[in-house]
């Protein structure tokens, strides 16, 4: 999945993003800094396949709780969802910090869920609700491998050099 630290990652543009319009913006953002879409589906998952990802590849039960589970599947399965692979140098560390940090109360300016996104844990909590945090994006490289595979085939992910590329890649003189 790696050469000359490029790597792939998964992104889901989850359903509240897609409801709100904000699929061109996100990808947008992606495509600014330079990264590539190598594959991309809009498709609404069943909640077999949602387990899978959530609690087999994401351990989310162990790591947050069946309450945080429950209630981010339920989520997920209010409308279909925008499953994207991209290409870059260092592409994982860099969408994570793009995207910002989970909760997106306390997520920076100018990550996507700082800038489009603002409700908080305790007020989830609170309400029994889940919280709208626009995007998944995978944690480290092993995740996003596995993670790709469970959302795509091989035949879904495209090769293609961009005009980006051609000024970014290590060049030996």
């Amino acid at each position: 999945m790696q050469k000359n630290n490029q790597e792939k990652t998964l992104i889901l543009i989850k359903p509240d993003a897609i409801q709100r319009g904000l699929i061109g913006e996100i990808i947008t953002r992606f495509e600014k800094v330079g990264l590539k879409l190598v594959g991309a589906k809009i498709v609404q998952p069943s909640q077999d396949h949602y387990f899978h990802h959530y609690e087999n590849i994401g351990k989310m039960v162990s790591r947050r709780g069946q309450k945080a589970f429950d209630v981010t599947l339920s989520m997920m399965q209010m409308g279909p969802v925008l499953a994207l692979v991209l290409e870059g140098i260092e592409a994982v560390a860099l969408v994570r910090k793009m995207v910002g940090t989970t909760e997106p109360k306390s997520a920076l300016p100018g990550t996507i869920r700082g800038d489009y996104a603002h409700m908080s844990f305790t007020h989830a909590d609170a309400n029994d609700v889940g919280i709208p945090n626009l995007v998944h994006a995978s944690g480290d490289t092993t995740e996003a491998e596995v993670e790709i595979a469970h959302w795509f085939s091989e035949a879904d992910l495209y090769s293609y050099e961009t005009t980006h590329e051609k000024y970014t890649q290590t060049r030996k003189h």
